[in-house]
């Protein structure tokens, strides 16, 4: 999941005193607290400042806006995701890389459900968010797994990488939005189901 964080550096592109980077990373956290608890349009800058017991002037002097908060919010939440993804993912190769992917995006996210709610909220109501559910670097990065496990004979050949890594991002998705709408739902039954269907469907002839 790649992320251009370049234009949102605001202050973070200066050295910051050990003191500014602890109040930055409490302001971080307490804004993916929010906004995983009453939404985008919940989170104020007001609202921001009273939970991290501070002024709203404190607040802007490390952030330049509400907007500006949750975007470092949503970065920091998504480097969080993709260093997980990528630890499970890279010491392995073919197919079993392409099940790393799915499981621990999918258990990450379970884990962390504030944090898929920031990820969802982020690409509803932010205009400059740009790795969307449909952006191409998103089914790019899960195309190349499938192109790799078919490279290594795990696969058959044929399959369209592009439509197949359109199809698990799809499931990863509807299995994300179906734990956080209802907590008991089985995700790890629902990642086995569709690995299996995976297998079936992608395995050699």
């Amino acid at each position: 999941m790649p992320l251009d964080n370049t234009k949102w550096r605001d202050r973070a592109d200066r050295s910051l005193t050990i003191t500014e980077q602890a109040r930055r990373a409490q302001l971080i956290r307490v804004t993916i607290e929010l906004v995983a608890q009453h939404g985008y349009p919940g989170t104020s800058l007001a609202r921001i400042a009273e939970a991290a017991d501070l002024s709203k002037a404190a607040v802007l002097y490390h952030f330049p806006s509400k907007d500006a908060v949750v975007r470092a919010a949503y970065a920091t939440v998504l480097e969080g995701l993709t260093e997980h993804v990528s630890a499970a993912v890279e010491p392995l190769s073919g197919a079993a890389a392409l099940e790393a992917y799915i499981r621990s995006l999918v258990g990450y996210l379970v884990e962390h459900p504030a944090y898929a709610r920031v990820i969802v909220a982020a690409i509803a109501e932010d205009e400059e968010v740009t790795d969307r559910p449909n952006a191409p670097s998103r089914w790019q990065t899960v195309g190349l797994l499938v192109e790799a496990a078919s490279a290594a004979g795990d696969h058959r050949v044929g399959p369209d990488p592009r439509i197949t890594a359109v199809i698990i991002n799809g499931a990863i998705d509807a299995i994300v939005s179906e734990y956080l709408d209802d907590p008991r739902f089985d995700t790890t039954r629902a990642v086995d189901e569709l690995v299996d269907l995976l297998t079936r469907a992608l395995g050699r002839s």
